[in-house]
């Protein structure tokens, strides 16, 4: 199992600091500084992404929630962490990655709670709030949010990340 891990350092801190360019992402781990919370499904997005899309061992995100956690319980959290990764008993299959822009398009599909935490997406269209990094030079001037400048590029192509992930997980 450790082969399978990339633990990148960087790509941790900036998913800990909600700057992934993937906006459920960086709204959920932006309310959970805030806040010490967040809904379960947000905690599924986020866990997904580290483990799946960034490779980074499910015991560094366990570790971090445990420490921002107002609600943490060390069964719940850890048995949720290893759901997420695909290991443990219960696990999801390793082949369940969540796409975070569509899980954010179908649970929050007008961006309220992405508008909420991540202020600087605030005048992003509907169209483009889920996945900021496709809007048109027109657009990021019109809503006053240049990718790259004002909020990241994504960290990571989800596409090329879950067909990495798959590989890695089936060679385990």
């Amino acid at each position: 199992i450790r082969d399978r891990w990339d633990n990148d350092p960087d790509a941790f801190g900036a998913w800990r600091e909600g700057r992934t360019g993937y906006p459920a992402v960086d709204a959920a781990m932006r309310q959970l500084q805030a806040t010490g919370w967040m809904h379960n499904r947000a905690r599924m997005i986020v866990a997904s992404f580290l483990t799946k899309d960034l490779l980074i061992d499910w015991r560094w995100g366990e570790r971090h929630f445990m420490q921002h956690l107002i609600d943490g319980d060390p069964a719940a959290n850890n048995g949720g962490w290893q759901w997420s990764a695909g290991t443990g008993t219960d696990a999801a299959p390793y082949f369940r990655i969540f796409n975070p822009a569509l899980q954010s398009e179908k649970h929050d599909p007008h961006g309220d709670y992405i508008r909420r935490w991540v202020p600087e997406l605030e005048k992003v269209s509907d169209e483009y709030i889920h996945e900021p990094w496709t809007m048109p030079e027109d657009a990021q001037k019109a809503s006053e949010c240049r990718i790259g400048d004002d909020y990241p590029q994504p960290i990571v192509d989800h596409g090329e990340a879950r067909e990495r992930t798959l590989a890695a997980y089936k060679r385990v």
